[in-house]
């Protein structure tokens, strides 16, 4: 059986010195049925590795309910059919711009700022995830005839925090659960932060995007000998809603990528194929020098600029990559596999039937949570994504007062006696117009994301403060979710009563659409678009694209090719805010990113 070690002078398989050349692609981010070509395009892009982060809160989403751990398998078995190793990066903690980052809800709930700490509690949630998780990793480790050759312990924890006993306990936790491969860190090159994130006896190695003889010689005052290695190599960026698209030119991450190799290292392109952040599982940022102030949500796409395009196609940056990568291979590159296609002729989806979101949330909410003094938060209630119906009294008689919600995260659509009164945020959480009483408030919150990076992680969502009227706060809360995991249900909105969209009742266009659209079998791929509407959710054929937003930049959802059928397809639209036209495009997909 073939052996991987860290050695004081390299990497070494089976004796002989080896360099990686591994590029991050994400399985949760890439449907199943597309595995095998975006494998194929590393191989094809001269890499000889792939790397995975492990989500825990998509497989765990409430305690001891696992939901499919065994795609991780299945990603190592596609990624040893294509002849590539493995690096796994099974957190628990793992940024990478995904809600919670990968926490789930219910542990940042219960354990609050003790998480990525030394607390028991936090850590036995952590091993019972480790036990479930870990054993088709260790069953796959090279020595055992499969492909994982390393595996990462925690992930960035110099950004985060110093507690040197928790991360030996993490590294414990992975090797009593078999994981015999070498351990590793990874870190900014900064010395606080490489202080903050290395363990002893375990590799460290270096996050960047650029000055690569500089980074690593910061890593060398932490590590004086054994491989050097950038294991997030950001050949681009990811994009939030709302601010302009990120580009990275292809020569210039060409030549930063060239810099990493010359100085004999190994490199991890973050990302080589990002894929989307399908189901709402997008994270968020905040911004700031000390990432502690306004809110930024990540967009759905994760094409990250990266050289495979998010449509599975090879970009400038590819060819270029291909280029330098050639130099450093053991032989001729494979050759590109067929390029994705897109749908032949554009389609138009008429959305014929709709219900408003208080049928829908009748039909697939959650049991209404018994009047509290103050108002629920999602951990509270449970809830990683979707929406949060709260209703609140104003007592009267009493004349009109500002009416806030301080605290609110993130986002809140509000009613008036039954009068949609505006949109809340969390940075203008005041109603414009003043609010008499007696009065029935209802507010929709929408989480658009938890945060995934800085002292901001785990923050609860929803109404975490209450809501006030003038100076004094309304108590008699209830509270009734509306979550995305029901539509994924078996036959989900078969129980919503929909109604013809041109029915009387549709002001304001909030609720969900439903319509269908013909297409004869072929498309690897297709982009959707909703002119004139808001914001929300798409399905199609049940499975989530993700959250659409009028506020950009993106404007296209991609679908992937095995989520279409020859014939009959259907599409379904929770829009939260405001639909257009009753109707959505599909067409062939953006063109490919070339950056500059």
């Amino acid at each position: 059986m073939a052996d991987f070690t860290v050695g004081d002078d390299g990497f070494r398989t089976d004796g002989k010195p080896v360099r990686l050349l591994s590029g991050a692609l994400h399985y949760f981010r890439v449907h199943e049925g597309q595995w095998d070509h975006r494998l194929a395009m590393l191989r094809a892009m001269g890499l000889n590795c792939v790397e995975t982060y492990v989500p825990w809160n998509l497989h765990e989403p409430r305690p001891g309910r696992f939901r499919d751990t065994g795609a991780l398998g299945r990603f190592l078995d596609a990624a040893h059919r294509a002849g590539l190793w493995a690096i796994v990066r099974p957190g628990p903690y793992i940024c990478a711009e995904w809600e919670n980052g990968g926490l789930p809800a219910w542990v940042t709930g219960r354990f609050g700022r003790r998480v990525r700490t030394r607390d028991e509690g936090y850590l036995d949630a952590v091993r019972a995830w480790f036990a479930e998780l870990l054993p088709q990793v260790a069953e796959r480790q090279i020595d055992r005839g499969g492909p994982v050759i390393m595996v990462q312990a925690e992930n960035e924890y110099g950004s985060y925090g110093t507690d040197a006993v928790y991360l030996r306990r993490v590294a414990e936790l992975l090797r009593a659960c078999g994981v015999s491969v070498p351990l590793f860190t990874s870190d900014g090159p900064e010395d606080h932060m490489l202080t903050g994130g290395s363990v002893p006896g375990l590799l460290a190695t270096a996050n960047f995007g650029s000055g690569a003889r500089e980074a690593f010689r910061v890593l060398r005052r932490h590590q004086a000998s054994g491989p050097l290695m950038c294991m997030e190599f950001w050949c681009g960026w990811f994009e939030h809603w709302g601010a302009p698209p990120v580009v990275r030119d292809p020569a210039q991450a060409a030549g930063a990528l060239a810099e990493i190799l010359e100085c004999g290292a190994s490199v991890n392109v973050y990302m080589a194929h990002g894929g989307t952040n399908f189901a709402g599982w997008a994270g968020a940022n905040r911004s700031g020098p000390l990432q502690d102030e306004e809110l930024l949500p990540t967009v759905t796409s994760y094409d990250y600029d990266a050289p495979v395009d998010e449509y599975g196609r090879a970009t400038e940056k590819f060819r270029l990559f291909r280029k330098v990568l050639a130099g450093y291979a053991d032989g001729p590159l494979p050759p590109l596999p067929p390029e994705p296609v897109g749908l032949a002729a554009p389609v138009r989806a008429e959305l014929t039937e709709w219900a408003p979101l208080d049928t829908v949330l009748e039909a697939l909410g959650d049991e209404e949570a018994a009047e509290s003094g103050v108002p629920p938060t999602f951990e509270e209630l449970g809830v990683d994504r979707g929406l949060v119906r709260y209703r609140v009294a104003v007592p009267g008689p009493r004349r009109p007062y500002p009416l806030g919600v301080p605290g609110l995260r993130d986002r809140a659509v509000v009613y008036v006696d039954g009068v949609r009164r505006g949109v809340l945020s969390e940075g203008a959480c005041v109603l414009e117009e003043p609010v008499a009483g007696p009065a029935e408030v209802e507010l929709w919150v929408e989480s658009l994301g938890r945060v995934n990076y800085g002292p901001r992680l785990g923050e609860p969502k929803g109404i975490t403060g209450g809501v006030l009227h003038e100076r004094q706060y309304l108590h008699g809360v209830r509270a009734r979710a509306l979550r995305l995991d029901a539509f994924e249900e078996p036959g989900a909105v078969a129980g919503v009563p929909f109604a013809p969209v041109g029915g009387e009742g549709r002001e304001g266009g909030t609720g969900l659409y439903r319509g269908t659209f013909e297409l004869t079998a072929g498309a690897d791929h297709a982009g959707l678009e909703l002119p004139g509407w808001t914001r929300g959710f798409v399905w199609v054929n049940g499975f989530c694209l993700g959250r659409y937003w009028a506020a950009g930049p993106q404007h296209t959802l991609y679908v992937p090719g095995p989520v279409l059928r020859d014939g009959a397809n259907e599409v379904w639209v929770l829009e939260t805010e405001g639909a257009g036209a009753p109707y959505v495009r599909l067409g062939q997909g953006l063109p490919v990113r070339t950056g500059g």
